[in-house]
């Protein structure tokens, strides 16, 4: 079955709309039915910054087979008028467009109409001064689909991937917040996610927190009283785990292929190395939600929107790491 796939502009004011469209214009029409979630006159600005022009069939989605209007098929909405759309600037007209249509997608989700949610990116700013309520969209689109187990953000890039033990969070508030449950969470949603993506038996680092691994305590105890015994816990139950392992290095494992997955114990510890390797071609998703949901890592970019210049790189990644989970999920059920 061909995943059917929502796509969101993101927030209007920046390269979203670009970005969707240069997807559209992409071979991503091959690998699924593609359903637009926005208003109409934001696609069609990002095919004018894109300089790129698609047929979209408007259809009522939650009331008739969208995907007999493929290849791409728009369900309308209206949102912020073409007026209210400042290029490059947080707004919270902006914000308010994004959170409508994120809502519109995730109730599509919730009633069987898409598989899987691709968005562009949002500008939290923007989302704040419209009132999401949340530190960030995964923690208001975990309440909006009523989930209540753990959940992080989790990123790729090609064929490495991180997860985090602690994210939006300030930088003196990490090691009170470094327990043995969240690095268990945090390793198993890995472990999970991976799996969902295809690999077998994923092989997974957790990364230390003090410098050189707290060098036997002198730099900080966390590894010893914290750390190592997670891990320890977790390879009994025969997971391909290891750590606590030196943050500085851990990730010339990864580049080297000899592992999959890196837990990070905080948010920039994992969000630099990967900007660092491909900036262009991270990918955030949203783990823990019971469907995927994914985007590039990148931001709105404001500096450069609207002028036709957009890296398409992340967001066709993000497209890709989607449908893939959705076949994947699909070929397990028929199992």
């Amino acid at each position: 079955m061909t995943p059917r796939i929502g796509v969101i502009p993101g927030d209007p004011s920046g390269i979203g709309p670009e970005l969707v469209a240069r997807l559209l214009a992409d071979d991503c029409c091959d690998q699924a039915q593609i359903l637009l979630i926005g208003d109409r006159h934001v696609f069609e600005m990002g095919q004018r910054q894109a300089g790129c022009d698609h047929a979209m069939t408007a259809v009522d989605a939650a009331a008739q087979d969208w995907t007999a209007h493929a290849p791409i098929a728009l369900h309308e909405m209206e949102t912020i008028a073409a007026e209210d759309v400042v290029i490059g600037q947080s707004t919270e007209a902006s914000g308010r467009s994004t959170l409508r249509v994120l809502d519109q997608a995730l109730a599509f989700v919730e009633e069987g109409v898409i598989d899987a949610i691709v968005f562009a990116p949002f500008n939290k700013a923007s989302m704040h001064m419209a009132g999401i309520g949340h530190s960030d969209e995964l923690h208001y689109i975990a309440e909006k689909l009523g989930v209540t187990n753990y959940i992080s953000e989790l990123n790729t890039l090609d064929d490495m991937w991180t997860s985090r033990v602690t994210s939006h969070i300030a930088l003196r508030d990490v090691a009170d917040a470094i327990t043995p449950d969240r690095i268990q969470e945090a390793t198993r949603l890995i472990d999970r996610t991976l799996r969902q993506a295809g690999h077998a038996r994923p092989r997974i680092a957790v990364a230390a927190l003090n410098p050189h691994a707290g060098d036997g305590g002198n730099f900080g105890r966390e590894e010893i009283d914290v750390i190592e015994p997670a891990v320890r816990h977790m390879a009994g139950g025969q997971m391909a785990v290891t750590g606590p392992l030196p943050s500085d290095t851990v990730f010339l494992k990864v580049t080297k292929g000899e592992i999959d997955a890196v837990v990070t114990m905080y948010h920039d510890q994992g969000q630099i190395a990967l900007k660092l390797l491909g900036f262009d071609r991270g990918v955030t998703v949203q783990g823990g939600l019971p469907v995927p949901v994914t985007t590039p890592a990148h931001g709105t970019a404001f500096d450069i929107a609207g002028q036709g210049t957009a890296d398409l790189g992340a967001t066709r990644a993000a497209f890709e790491i989607a449908c893939k989970m959705v076949r994947n999920s699909q070929k397990e059920t028929a199992a």
